[in-house]
């Protein structure tokens, strides 16, 4: 499927590539990075920047830290997230400390939705 994107953001995504959170980090190195189903983190789709997306799971993967509970963010998230899902593809939003203290379940989570997204899709 061929996303439009801002190109002007390609080099944003890189930088984020390169100065990913710790809570990215961990879940990218500890668990997505060698996956079965390839990931790819700081992807760009449309005027966003997502944290992580896999494109045979129609899956967009966002890392939530604590501006994203305050009232501004909680509104930026919800348009946001309605224009991803309008591409067909699911957001799943984790919140950080959920992966620093609960990661094994973050990892479950994650592989459970990947696979039953498959198995409707293949």
């Amino acid at each position: 499927m061929n996303y439009k994107h801002n190109p002007n953001l390609t080099e944003y995504a890189r930088t984020l590539r390169k100065d990913m959170t710790k809570e990215e980090r961990h879940l990218w190195y500890d668990f997505l990075k060698n996956y079965p189903v390839r990931f790819l983190r700081q992807k760009v789709i449309d005027d966003y920047i997502v944290d992580f997306y896999c494109s045979k799971a129609r899956l967009v993967i966002e890392l939530d830290g604590s501006q994203h509970y305050e009232n501004s963010g909680l509104l930026k998230d919800k348009i946001r997230t309605q224009r991803i899902e309008k591409r067909n593809l699911t957001v799943l939003r984790i919140p950080n400390n959920e992966v620093m203290n609960n990661f094994d379940g973050v990892c479950e989570y994650i592989d459970n939705y990947v696979a039953e997204s498959l198995s409707q899709h293949s």
